[in-house]
């Protein structure tokens, strides 16, 4: 299935994709990230995605790992339990990865020029579904017979 505006399912994620896709979704606004400084897309009970950039410890803890910040735009996402993380991170480390400031913190770090649109949308859905307001979350999922 090609997401809506690409002809081609391998053209990878930009943050545009991302600014579009996040504020689509109900009560999801943009903001400046008081933590990082760039933009992050959040809802009432906090951020859903956001830009992250490694901090001089982030590279520091890599380095010490033999690991490395990867090149390009990096963002943060929120997932609904440590279990969640780990099975994504098994499942899709083409895309997904970790760092020492997120351990046993719920959420996730994207390499955005890695992950296709399509994939982008699931993602960015799923970490609102976490945030959202319960209603609207199930407003949401009964519109797309999610239910």
């Amino acid at each position: 299935m090609t997401a809506v505006g690409l002809e081609d399912d391998d053209e990878m994620a930009t943050i545009e994709d991302l600014r579009e896709i996040a504020l689509a979704l109900p009560g999801v606004e943009e903001r400046v990230n008081g933590h990082t400084g760039g933009p992050a897309w959040r809802v009432a009970k906090g951020d859903i995605a956001w830009m992250r950039g490694p901090s001089a410890r982030d590279r520091a803890q890599l380095a010490e790992r033999e690991r490395s910040w990867p090149e390009g735009p990096v963002i943060g996402v929120r997932v609904a339990s440590l279990e969640e993380k780990e099975a994504l991170l098994a499942a899709e480390p083409e895309f997904f990865f970790t760092i020492p400031h997120f351990d046993g913190y719920p959420g996730l770090l994207v390499r955005l020029e890695d992950v296709d649109r399509e994939r982008l949308a699931e993602i960015i859905d799923d970490a609102w579904l976490v945030r959202a307001p319960a209603r609207a979350a199930k407003a949401w999922l009964a519109e797309r017979g999610l239910d």
